[in-house]
């Protein structure tokens, strides 16, 4: 190769940063060099990994607490190590099958229903032509996230509870028969999935509108063009556009499956005995068995192995979609 060649291309990649060999795309540069650079990309990152830091990490410090007879005065470290003696408690009690069950059925039905409506709201939203209704639809429908549980519980208890409630009188107006609402569990997890969707929907809509926006507007016009109907530009554009946000955030939720609604379900039901069959969770039987046998090592225990789960099954379910589509997996 002549010599100016050879020049040129060393002052190219030393202009670049890339040497002979290496990959394209990868950068070279060091850590402390690209944040003198960008200072303000890191101080903009900064108070989230603090947070990330401070209620994240630095508390898995208390995993210890798992594996030991915990005692306020001796401390974490000074108290009775006892092994696996704490998972013990919720392997042995015959409740754990259908605790288990419940968890997994009601967040599988709050999943589903949840992802469902956000995914229909946001697309009949895009199509609406006035700007000002949209916004309008848009702020109601994202209303009910801010409320709290103990409001929406106090609503519920109105229209569900006492000796004549609300539904009922409905219902004696359409000349159906009254329910026994507080008495019947086998209502309760589609009662429960109708109240997450109620709550839930408008926070995801704004998620997936952000994503339509994304969307380059030359293929709905190309569509128009080529006399497609709103519902074709629905189905063949808007929704396989949506499919990889909706397969992350999915993923996001079978993270935490294991994990009930605690301050939904105990706002809303308490502690009612005849409604355990279908609404008790995890969460809200290890809170029921911290407040009664006052130990805190089974309910670290328990925390620590819905963590466990949780994680076992996102990464069976990241891999199951990564070979089907790595677009739509989280890594």
């Amino acid at each position: 190769m002549d010599k100016d060649k050879q020049g040129t291309i060393a002052l190219a990649e030393r202009g670049t940063g890339v040497r002979r060999g290496s990959k394209p795309g990868r950068s070279k540069t060091p850590l402390w060099r690209d944040m003198l650079r960008s200072p303000f990309l890191y101080i903009i990152a900064l108070p989230g990994l603090l947070l990330y830091l401070v209620f994240s990490y630095i508390p898995m410090y208390g995993i210890i607490i798992a594996f030991k007879k915990f005692n306020i005065r001796e401390g974490i470290m000074g108290s009775e190590w006892v092994g696996l003696s704490n998972f013990t408690f919720f392997l042995k009690s015959g409740d754990m099958g259908r605790i288990v069950y419940n968890t997994l059925f009601l967040n599988v039905l709050f999943i589903t229903a949840t992802t469902f409506f956000a995914v229909l709201t946001a697309m009949l939203l895009n199509e609406l032509r006035s700007k000002y209704y949209k916004r309008v639809s848009q702020s109601i429908i994202f209303l009910p996230f801010f409320m709290s549980w103990v409001v929406v519980s106090m609503m519920v208890n109105a229209m569900l509870s006492g000796r004549n409630p609300t539904m009922n009188v409905w219902l004696e107006a359409l000349g159906l028969p009254p329910v026994d609402w507080m008495f019947s569990p086998e209502l309760w997890p589609w009662i429960l999935t109708v109240i997450r969707v109620w709550q839930a929907t408008g926070y995801g809509t704004i998620i997936y509108l952000a994503t339509i926006s994304s969307i380059p507007g030359e293929m709905y016009e190309a569509a128009r063009i080529d006399g497609a109907s709103r519902r074709q530009i629905m189905g063949r554009i808007t929704l396989p556009m949506l499919v990889p946000t909706i397969s992350i955030l999915t993923l996001l939720a079978v993270g935490r499956i294991f994990y009930g609604d605690f301050g939904m379900i105990y706002a809303l039901l308490g502690d009612n005995p005849i409604l355990y069959s279908t609404t008790d969770v995890i969460d809200t039987y290890v809170f029921r068995a911290l407040r009664t046998l006052n130990n805190f090592g089974m309910s670290a225990a328990v925390g620590l192995a819905q963590s466990v789960m949780g994680f076992v099954l996102i990464l069976t379910v990241n891999m199951i979609v990564r070979r089907v589509s790595k677009e739509s997996s989280l890594f």
